[in-house]
């Protein structure tokens, strides 16, 4: 039996937001996704909130994940103690508030997602994520297991594909906001992607008005940082894996861009 899911980049702004509970539910019948995990750290360009992690979920997400800007708003920590289908990254501290992995019900069983922040190029940096998921996986008897690595660096991202290779059923990254063209099934059968991508603004830099970027990297005194406006994009990845095996059959990049829409 296939079971697909559906990965979706990270989510940024107004504009995001806008793009995932407009278009979510739509993207998910199209590709006849069975589970969808949608990436929320920069719903509100630095964090999320509970409201807008609830609309995530309201949208047609299955499981949030989270990355460096996991506690960016700290209405949030509640919210995550109580609530098992938001993640921070696994590799925390352990006395973090939350949740770094889980197992959710899903039309095929048991599913397992695992996130993960990396450690090259990061402002915060936690735990090694190559020896703290293999404490998890050792945790988990599911053969449906999904990892997200959060991180800058993509041999970073490369190297932990590989490590895991024929032991999960997929790997992406994200946090670099730009889609990779390496959408594939590595040798011994685990999905793979270096980044997802974004949801968010089309003409901007990370989600970002491109003229706030190109002012920081000129040196000039900047304002706070203000997603962009004007057209949206959803980029995501559809993963399909065989339920018997636990392996990706194929992978493939489905994403959503309009030129027409724009921020309500």
């Amino acid at each position: 039996m296939e079971f697909k899911v559906l990965a979706v980049g990270d989510v940024v702004g107004n504009p995001g937001m806008d793009r995932v509970c407009h278009s979510l539910r739509y993207l998910k019948r199209k590709t006849n996704a069975d589970f969808v995990i949608v990436n929320g750290e920069n719903a509100s360009v630095v964090g999320i909130t509970p409201r807008q992690a609830e609309d995530i979920l309201d949208a047609g997400a299955d499981v949030i994940t989270m990355g460096n800007h996991t506690f960016g708003k700290r209405e949030i920590v509640s919210y995550m103690e109580d609530n098992a289908r938001i993640l921070r990254p696994a590799n925390y501290a352990p006395q973090a508030p939350g949740r770094g992995w889980g197992i959710f019900d899903s039309p095929c069983g048991p599913v397992a997602v695992i996130d993960l922040q990396g450690r090259v190029n990061m402002d915060y940096t936690p735990d090694n994520p190559f020896l703290q998921v293999e404490k998890i996986l050792k945790n988990i008897d599911t053969k449906l297991v999904f990892v997200e690595l959060h991180a800058e660096a993509t041999s970073e991202k490369l190297a932990m594909g590989y490590m895991l290779d024929g032991r999960i059923s997929a790997l992406w990254g994200t946090h670099t906001h730009v889609p990779t063209a390496d959408a594939q099934v590595l040798p011994k059968g685990t999905g793979y992607v270096t980044d997802l991508g974004m949801t968010g603004p089309k003409h901007s830099v990370l989600g970002i008005r491109p003229e706030l970027s190109i002012a920081k990297f000129r040196g000039d005194l900047t304002s706070r940082y203000q997603w962009a406006e004007g057209p949206t994009k959803m980029e995501a990845v559809l993963f399909t894996v065989d339920t018997a095996t636990g392996l990706c059959q194929k992978v493939e990049r489905v994403d959503m861009i309009d030129e027409n829409s724009a921020q309500r």
